[in-house]
C-alpha cells in the first residue's frame, strides 16, 4: 500500500509538472503572438493616421501605451490562479513589487514615454519603409548596451545582424531622395530620420536597463512580477504623453 501511494503521489507530482510546463508555454505563445501582431500593424496605423491628415503627435504617443487596463486583467486572472492553485490559497499574496522595483519601473516608464514621442515623431515624417528599417536598428543599440550594462557578450551572429542594419541605414541615409514624399522637404526628412534613429537608440537602451532591475531585484523574476512591472511602466509612459498633451493642448481638439 505505502509504494502504491508513492506512485500515485509521483503521478500527480508529474500531473501538475505538465500542466504548468503548458500554462507556461501558453503564457508565452499569447505574448509572442501579441507582440507580433503590434510590431507588424502599429508603424501602418500611425503612419495611415499622419497621412490622412493627423497632426498629433503627443497623442498619437499617448496611444503607445494607454491600453495598459489590459493588463490589469492579465494580473487578476494570474492572482486567481495562485489562489486556487498555491498552497497559500486565499491568502496569496496580491502583488510582487517593491518599493524599489517600482520606483524602477517609473524611472524607465518615463524614459518609454520619450521613447513613444521620439518614434511618432518619426512616423509623422517618413514612410513606413523607412521607419522600420531605422527602428530594427535598436538591435544593435541593444547589443551595444547590454555589453555595457549587464555585461553580455557578443557572438558571431550578433556582430553579423547589426553590421548588416547599421550598413542598410547608412546606405538608406545617402539615398533618401528615393524614398521620400513628394511634399516633404529634405529638412523635414531627415529630422525625420533623426528623431527615429533617436527613438532606436533609447529603446535599445531601456532593454538592458529593465534585464539589471531584473537582476539587482532580491526575489524571482516570475510571469506575475514581469506584468506588474510592465503595468507600471505602461501608466508612466501613458502620464509622460499625457503631460505633453495638456501643453499642447491636444484635449482641446
Amino acid at each position: 500500500m505505502e509504494i502504491e501511494s508513492q506512485v500515485n503521489v509521483q503521478h500527480d507530482l508529474d500531473r501538475e509538472k505538465r500542466r504548468n510546463k503548458i500554462m507556461r508555454r501558453s503564457f508565452l505563445f499569447f505574448n509572442c503572438a501579441l507582440l507580433g501582431v503590434g510590431i507588424t500593424t502599429a508603424p501602418l496605423f500611425v503612419r495611415l493616421y499622419f497621412l490622412r491628415g493627423g497632426a498629433r503627435i503627443w497623442f498619437s504617443s499617448w496611444l503607445q501605451s494607454a491600453g495598459f487596463p489590459i493588463l490589469f486583467l492579465a494580473i487578476l486572472l494570474s492572482y486567481f490562479y495562485r489562489c486556487k492553485n498555491s498552497t497559500e490559497g486565499s491568502k496569496a499574496k496580491p502583488y510582487f513589487l517593491t518599493w524599489r522595483l517600482f520606483i524602477a519601473s517609473a524611472v524607465i516608464g518615463v524614459l518609454m514615454g520619450a521613447d513613444n514621442y521620439l518614434y511618432a515623431s518619426g512616423a509623422a515624417k517618413l514612410p513606413v519603409s523607412t521607419s522600420s528599417l531605422l527602428l530594427s536598428t535598436q538591435l544593435g543599440f541593444t547589443a551595444g548596451f547590454a555589453f555595457l550594462i549587464v555585461k553580455q557578450k557578443f557572438t558571431s551572429y550578433s556582430i553579423n545582424s547589426i553590421f548588416l542594419l547599421l550598413v542598410a541605414s547608412l546606405i538608406l541615409g545617402l539615398h533618401a531622395n528615393g524614398d521620400r514624399p513628394n511634399h516633404e522637404s529634405n529638412k523635414t526628412y531627415y529630422i525625420g530620420f533623426v528623431m527615429m534613429l533617436a527613438a532606436a537608440a533609447l529603446y535599445g537602451f531601456l532593454l538592458p536597463m529593465i534585464e539589471l532591475t531584473y537582476m539587482k531585484t532580491k526575489q524571482n523574476v516570475t510571469y506575475y512580477l514581469v506584468m506588474e512591472m510592465q503595468l507600471v511602466i505602461s501608466i508612466f509612459a501613458t502620464i509622460f504623453c499625457s503631460v505633453g498633451m495638456l501643453v499642447n493642448k491636444d484635449f482641446q481638439v
